[in-house]
This record gives structure tokens, C-alpha cells and sequence, in this order.
């Protein structure tokens, strides 16, 4: 089976980086969302679904994206092109560490939320009861394409009311809880 897949980003940037081309010194985060590759996303069907900053993070993750894409054929026809290789070899330069997942909706995807936070929830094994009230997707983790040596089986949004207490830390082995601040939400 060949269908959409959604891949989801978790990026955590160095604190700074000079990048050679300028020679400035610039906060990290500065070429993944200024310089995001739209147009490749666009020439292969692939939509930008989802962005967020971290706000906590056990892991202390800085962003998330989510980029769906019409089909596993099409994501790795992407990482084969020239223009979205040296966009990446660009944001590769400020990430200190990055965990990329393979995820399935296991129904309908998000609607835009209408709230300011989501509660984003990864795990291994069983799904893990709810922490937080709101409307909720689940997606099923495919596989872990770039990561940190973990094993995910599960993803969960949960859109939040800012101020909902959550019981961030700590966690139990398997699972991951970041709170987010989302500033785009389109996912078709």
C-alpha cells in the first residue's frame, strides 16, 4: 500500500550557529522556518500540515512539523532531489538533534483546533490514558525514519485550553508529552 502518510518532525536546535555563507551568527531555528522548502513540498503533492513551537518538553524539543505527503513513493522522491538536499543540508547546520516518524491517522485527521495549545503525546506500546480534555487525534507511528534509537508505536493532538495543568514531568519510560504552541494548522 502506497497511501498518504504524514511525517512528523521533532527538531531540537543548537543555540546558536555562523553559517559560512553569511558569516553571521544567527539563532538556529532561523533557517528551518524562514527558509522552509515550499516550492519542493508543492512539486511533489506534499502539503505542510502543521508547525508548532515547543513550549515544554521533557525532551526539550524547540519545534514540531508535520508535512503530509500523497504517498511513500512521493516523500522519497523529495529527499532524492537536489533543491530539497540543499535546503536541508542548511537546516542540518543548527539542529542539534532531530526525530522524524512515519504516522497513519487512525481516523479522521485534525480539524483546526480553537485553542491556542495542543498537547502532543507520543508512546510505545498501549495508548496511554488521556491526561487532557479536548477534541483528540490519534495517528499510529508507521516507523521511525531518523531518531534517537526509541521505538514509537503511537501520536496523539489534543487541542488544550492554555492554563490546563499537565503532568509534564516525569514521565514514564515510552512516553513523551510536549505542549505546543501551534502557528500553522492546514492539515487536509
Amino acid at each position: 500500500m502506497d497511501g498518504p502518510i504524514y511525517m512528523l518532525n521533532l527538531t531540537r536546535y543548537l543555540a546558536d550557529v555562523k553559517y559560512e555563507r553569511t558569516g553571521a551568527a544567527v539563532n538556529s531555528r532561523e533557517p528551518d522556518g524562514r527558509y522552509a522548502p515550499l516550492g519542493v513540498l508543492a512539486a511533489i503533492g506534499a502539503t505542510l500540515c502543521f508547525v508548532a513551537d515547543v513550549v515544554a518538553s521533557p525532551g526539550h524539543w524547540h519545534r514540531v512539523a508535520v508535512v503530509g505527503y500523497p504517498s511513500r513513493r512521493s516523500f522519497v522522491a523529495m529527499a532524492a532531489r537536489q533543491d530539497f538536499r540543499d535546503w536541508h543540508h542548511n537546516k542540518s547546520v543548527g539542529m542539534e538533534q532531530a526525530v522524524v516518524l512515519g504516522t497513519l491517522p487512525t481516523r479522521a485527521l485534525p480539524g483546526p483546533s480553537s485553542t491556542s495549545r495542543i498537547l502532543l503525546e507520543t508512546w510505545r506500546g498501549q495508548a496511554p490514558a488521556r491526561v487532557a480534555n479536548g477534541p483528540v487525534c490519534e495517528f499510529e507511528v508507521e516507523g521511525t525514519l531518523v531518531g534517537d534509537g526509541r521505538q514509537w508505536t503511537g501520536v496523539r493532538y489534543t487541542a488544550i485550553e492554555p492554563g490546563t495543568a499537565l503532568p509534564l514531568d516525569p514521565t514514564p519510560p515510552g512516553y513523551e508529552p510536549l505542549l505546543l504552541e501551534p502557528t500553522i494548522e492546514r492539515w487536509r
